[in-house]
C-alpha cells in the first residue's frame, strides 16, 4: 500500500529539477534503483528512507536533497518501475490487437518479477513521465477504432483488471505451500465421496477421475498450469477477440 508523506506536498517531484552539481554523489535514478533493489532482496515494507541512504552509502538527510518524503520515493520507484513496461519508441505495433497484447504482455512479466509490486500499487497512482507514457501507449492503441474516451477508458482498463487478476491468481497459487497440500488432501477425500455418489458429474468430467489421490494429483497439476504465460495469453487473446467482435457488431 502506498505510503503517503504526513504532510503530502501537492506539487509533483517532476515540477523541481534534479538538483545540479558538476560531480552529483547521487541521482534521483540512483535512489529509485537502490530503493528497488531493497525491495527485491527484502520485500517491499523493508524499503525506507533510512535503508535506501544505507544502500547508497550516504547519511539519511543526504537523501532530501534530491526528494523531499518517503512519497517521493515511491513516486520515483513507480516511474523507473515503468521503464519496463514501455514499449521502446517506434516498436508499438500498428495493429490495435497486437499492440494490446504487447502492452498487457509486458505489465504481465513486469508484475510477475516483482510481486511486491502488487501490494505497492494499491493507493492514488503517481503520474511521473514513464507512467503517463504508459497511459499514452495503453490509450493510443484505440485512437483509430472510431470510440469515445470514456470506450477507450473503460477498454483499457478492461485489459488491465484481467491483467492483474490474472497475476494476482498465479501468485496466490504459488505461495501454497506443501503443508497447505497436505491439507487440501482431506478434502479431495471428501470430493470423492461425493463424486462416488453422482452428485458431481461435472467436476467428475472436468478433472476426469473417482480415484482420491488421482483428484488430488489432477488438482495440483491445473494448479501448476495457471500462472503460465501462455495461459495468460490464450486468455487476453480470447477477451480482445470479445472487444472485436463487440466493436465489429457496432458497426455493423
Amino acid at each position: 500500500m502506498y505510503e503517503m508523506s504526513n504532510q503530502p506536498n501537492p506539487e509533483s517531484i517532476w515540477s523541481s529539477p534534479e538538483p545540479g552539481s558538476r560531480k552529483p554523489k547521487l541521482s534521483r535514478t540512483a535512489i529509485a534503483d537502490a530503493a528497488i533493489g531493497i525491495a527485491d532482496e527484502e520485500g517491499f515494507d523493508a524499503v525506507s528512507m533510512r535503508r535506501v541512504a544505507e544502500h547508497l552509502g550516504v547519511g539519511t538527510m543526504s537523501l532530501y536533497h534530491y526528494i523531499r518524503s518517503k512519497d517521493d520515493l515511491m513516486a520515483l520507484v513507480d516511474d523507473r518501475l515503468m521503464e519496463e513496461v514501455l514499449i521502446p519508441d517506434g516498436e508499438v505495433p500498428e495493429d490495435w490487437r497486437e499492440a494490446l497484447i504487447e502492452v498487457a504482455t509486458r505489465s504481465y512479466r513486469a508484475w510477475t518479477k516483482r510481486p511486491w509490486l502488487l501490494a505497492h500499487m494499491a493507493g492514488i497512482p503517481r503520474l511521473g513521465p514513464n507512467v503517463l507514457k504508459h497511459v499514452d501507449q495503453s490509450i493510443g492503441v484505440f485512437a483509430d477504432l472510431g470510440i469515445s474516451p470514456a470506450e477507450q477508458f473503460e477498454l483499457t482498463s478492461m485489459i488491465d483488471d484481467y491483467t492483474l487478476g490474472f497475476v494476482l491468481s498465479a501468485r496466490d497459487l504459488e505461495a501454497i505451500q506443501e503443508e497447505d497440500w497436505k491439507e487440501l488432501e482431506g478434502i479431495s477425500a471428501y470430493m470423492a465421496e461425493l463424486i462416488d455418489t453422482g452428485e458431481l458429474p461435472n467436476l467428475e468430467a472436468f478433472l476426469g477421475t473417482r480415484d482420491e489421490k488421482e483428484l488430488f494429483n489432477r488438482w495440483r497439476e491445473i494448479a501448476g498450469e495457471m500462472s503460465e504465460e501462455e495461459r495468460f495469453r490464450r486468455g487476453l487473446n480470447r477477451l480482445i477477440d470479445g472487444i472485436a467482435a463487440g466493436l465489429d457488431g457496432r458497426e455493423g
